[in-house]
């Protein structure tokens, strides 16, 4: 599916804005071992810690679009999901806010970040395992535009896939950082770092077409075709509950 696939190209091109935001974390990991094998066993470790974390955060969002299905306007939060994608990229003067929603849960932020401090003293497997999981809690923007993404899917599902392939996309280059430190000069990620709101364009646009149901293929599925399955649940529910409630009837005439 096109929307999976944007979620790993999300990840993988919005890596390189992890780099300057998450590498000084990824570069001061505490990795355990002494030989090579290890230490790529450690970062590993912390980065599918990360990608958990995302995963949890995409059943939730993603059951929220669900819900959203169910009472009839997905379609229509799949293209407002889209289009604050493209508005975060073109007029990102409007989402300053963004930083005063963080300062009202600073406490939280605050303790987390102590908390992933003190595990850095710690050097075990568990303990980088840990670190991942708390890191994927952290503010970041992309994380953001990857949950308005989960929402957009409208499936708990497709939702927790949708970060999952996100997370993953991210791991190879910071266990790159991690093993190696800053793997591409300043130059070269500033470089990548400019398509990134590219990529986002493109990642809102497919959440529009499918929001849309313009009848193309893979892209922007007919209404009728995403509907039908949610239909289908529907009738078999009603029909036994419809039987359960005939077979009550004839047990209480008899």
């Amino acid at each position: 599916m096109a929307i999976l696939i944007s979620a790993l190209v999300l990840g993988l091109m919005g890596s390189f804005h992890c780099a300057g935001m998450c590498g000084p974390i990824a570069i001061a990991l505490p990795l355990h071992g002494n030989t090579v094998p290890q230490k790529i066993y450690g970062g590993a470790l912390y980065n599918f810690g990360r990608t958990i974390t995302y995963g949890v955060m995409g059943a939730i969002f993603g059951l929220l679009g669900q819900g959203v299905e169910m009472i009839g306007v997905q379609q229509k939060i799949s293209v407002i999901m889209g289009v604050l994608m493209i508005v975060s990229v073109l007029f990102p003067a409007l989402f300053k806010n963004q930083y005063s929603m963080e300062k009202s849960w600073f406490s939280f932020v605050s303790k987390l970040k102590k908390t992933i401090g003190q595990m850095f003293s710690i050097r075990s497997y568990s303990s980088l395992f840990l670190i991942g999981l708390l890191n994927g809690l952290l503010p970041c923007g992309l994380v953001y535009m990857a949950i308005a993404g989960a929402i957009g899917t409208g499936d708990v599902i497709l939702g927790t896939f949708y970060m999952i392939l996100f997370g993953l996309g991210t791991i190879p280059m910071m266990l790159s950082i991690s093993l190696a430190g800053n793997v591409l000069g300043f130059a070269v990620r500033n470089k990548i770092n400019k398509l990134i709101p590219v990529l986002v364009v493109v990642v809102g646009l497919f959440f529009i077409l499918r929001g849309l149901s313009l009848g193309i293929p893979y892209l922007s599925p007919p209404k009728e075709k995403i509907e039908m399955k949610f239909e289908k649940s529907l009738d078999k529910n009603t029909a036994e509950l419809y039987k359960e409630s005939k077979g009550d009837c004839c047990s209480n005439d008899k």
